[in-house]
């Protein structure tokens, strides 16, 4: 089991965890090299790897329920809007005292800060996706996701 990693962890991770392209290729294998780790250890996960704005991997394993796809969607929707891990976010907004889900000003069918979407961030700075994992302790999701982008840097 990982720990919660500290705000400035989490923007290190962020700062190297970026990739100098990236294709549907890639995203493919990302998707497929998570989907065979989560497998291999029995993890009721589901995943998606988005770019481009569109799905270009999903998968749900055993264990995992339709509601995984939900809190992946809503995960990647807080990544594209404050392009920050949805770990990030949250702790962020914990560290300031305030949950998004006590947000009024944000639609939580559409957004949520917990952990488990991470940035597709290229080189240059720009987000172009996210890599998303539901169905683990936020942190452990954040953790498998930035797993599944390491293996193609």
């Amino acid at each position: 089991m990982s720990a919660i990693p500290s705000l400035e962890t989490l923007l290190q991770q962020e700062a190297t965890v970026r990739v100098s392209q990236f294709d549907f290729d890639s995203a493919w294998k990302i998707g497929s090299l998570l989907r065979e780790r989560a497998a291999s250890d029995n993890l009721p996960v589901a995943i998606e790897v988005y770019a481009f704005g569109q799905v270009l991997f999903s998968s749900a394993l055993s264990g995992s329920s339709a509601e995984n796809l939900e809190w992946i969607a809503r995960k990647r929707r807080s990544v594209l809007r404050n392009a920050h891990s949805s770990l990030y976010t949250g702790e962020l907004n914990r560290a300031q005292g305030t949950a998004m889900d006590q947000m009024n000003y944000i639609d939580q069918q559409r957004y949520t800060d917990h952990g488990g979407s991470f940035p597709l961030l290229l080189a240059n700075g720009g987000v172009i996706g996210a890599v998303t994992v539901s169905g683990l302790p936020s942190h452990e999701d954040h953790a498998l996701a930035i797993w599944g982008i390491q293996q193609i840097l």
